[in-house]
């Protein structure tokens, strides 16, 4: 085990906070967070990764300890997350690197991954959806804002952003809800009370409808590259079921899709299972 450092870098004058541990001279390992969390969703894996990798896992835009600039200062859409944090890779020096993606993490490593096939060595989605089957019933409400972007739609979505919503996602399909920690949920409520934020995550609510767009890009990608691919999937999972984990395999046949018994947040309740699947996945 190696010291975590926590670093913020300068990228083109947007600040990228994140955490850092484990040799630079080791493979490198990128960990993207998802919603409405930040890179200490990651506060139980890195211990147990960073003996063998060199781990970054910073707080994307608008979430953690990262800059939220005024909306009106910054595009909050997807291709704007991966804009900076493509530029982040090259301000600290990743060249070649593996990817652990999970929720809004996907779309943004994949995005990644398109741009610079020849950097991704390796990619770990943990309920990082790239395929409409993924999409869960509970996409209904913020699918109607895709369609109708009006006022009344977008308040709606409103219920999503609240405390009793976010314990509810990191519990939801956890065989023992008092074993999940509320340190990271309360961290994330914290987070989003801030001025402004139900604002940015409404806007990136709208704006996921170009994730959507992008699958079949993402799988031709998926087909064509043919990159090592490990999914390890809460399978009760509220909003990435099931079938979309297993749809990797259907464009990247060597995939490998393991299921856990829990829920969205699966590294809360399984965070050594999950670890050991990379470490044998990666060293192989």
């Amino acid at each position: 085990m190696s010291e975590i450092k926590y670093r913020t870098a300068d990228v083109d004058g947007f600040k990228v906070f994140y955490r850092e541990a484990g040799s630079p001279g080791a493979p490198k390992l990128l960990l993207l967070h998802g919603f409405p969390s930040a890179g200490h969703m990651f506060r139980d894996l890195i211990p147990q990764l960073s003996d063998k990798f060199h781990i970054v896992a910073p707080d994307l835009p608008g979430f953690g300890q990262s800059d939220m600039p005024p909306r009106d200062k910054f595009n909050y859409t997807f291709d704007g997350i991966a804009g900076v944090i493509d530029r982040f890779t090259e301000v600290i020096g990743l060249d070649r690197f593996a990817v652990y993606v999970f929720d809004y993490g996907a779309p943004t490593g994949f995005r990644l991954a398109l741009k610079h096939p020849e950097r991704i060595t390796a990619i770990i989605s943990q309920n990082g959806n790239a395929y409409e089957e993924g999409l869960s019933d509970g996409w209904t409400p913020i699918k109607a804002y895709w369609q109708d972007p009006s006022q009344e739609n977008r308040d709606a979505l409103r219920a999503f952003l609240t405390p009793e919503t976010t314990r509810w996602q990191y519990t939801h399909g956890t065989s023992d809800p008092q074993a999940v920690s509320p340190d990271g949920q309360n961290l994330d409520n914290y987070y989003m009370a801030r001025p402004g934020a139900h604002d940015v995550q409404l806007d990136l609510f709208g704006d996921y409808k170009s994730n959507v767009a992008l699958y079949p890009a993402f799988q031709s990608y998926f087909r064509t590259r043919q990159p090592p691919f490990l999914a390890v999937w809460g399978k009760n999972d509220p909003f990435f079921v099931p079938p979309g984990a297993e749809a990797f395999k259907r464009d990247n046949p060597k995939a490998v899709v393991k299921f856990f018994d829990t829920g969205h947040f699966a590294l809360e309740t399984h965070a050594a299972e999950i670890a050991q699947s990379i470490r044998e996945f990666l060293s192989r």
